[in-house]
């Protein structure tokens, strides 16, 4: 059994490294579209409905995690309107971007 850990160990690693580098990558796209969002006036819309809140009952059940949290968590920024403050300046929403991993 020990000549399989060696010959297992190799393309596994080269698996999980690019699922790394695509997360990555996904992350990065992913903040970089709040901060084109956030930054433009035709997305008034979306920009109201992201910052508002729905009125009405929870549903049952388990909560799914939203897009706003995902990035919440990846950029270390806890409150929605500081992320929303720092994607007006895109110079401190590049260095943001570029932090993420």
């Amino acid at each position: 059994m020990s000549f399989l850990i060696g010959y297992f160990k190799s393309p596994t690693l080269r698996l999980v490294n690019q699922r790394r580098e695509l997360l990555h990558t996904i992350k990065i796209r992913k903040v970089a579209y709040l901060g084109h969002v956030l930054r433009h006036e035709r997305y008034e819309l979306l920009q109201l409905i992201m910052m508002g809140k729905v009125a009405g009952r929870r549903g049952v059940g388990r909560r799914k995690k939203s897009w706003l949290r995902n990035i919440r968590e990846w950029t270390g920024i806890a409150s929605a309107p500081e992320l929303f403050r720092l994607a007006k300046d895109r110079h401190e929403f590049t260095k943001l971007t570029a932090n993420l991993r």
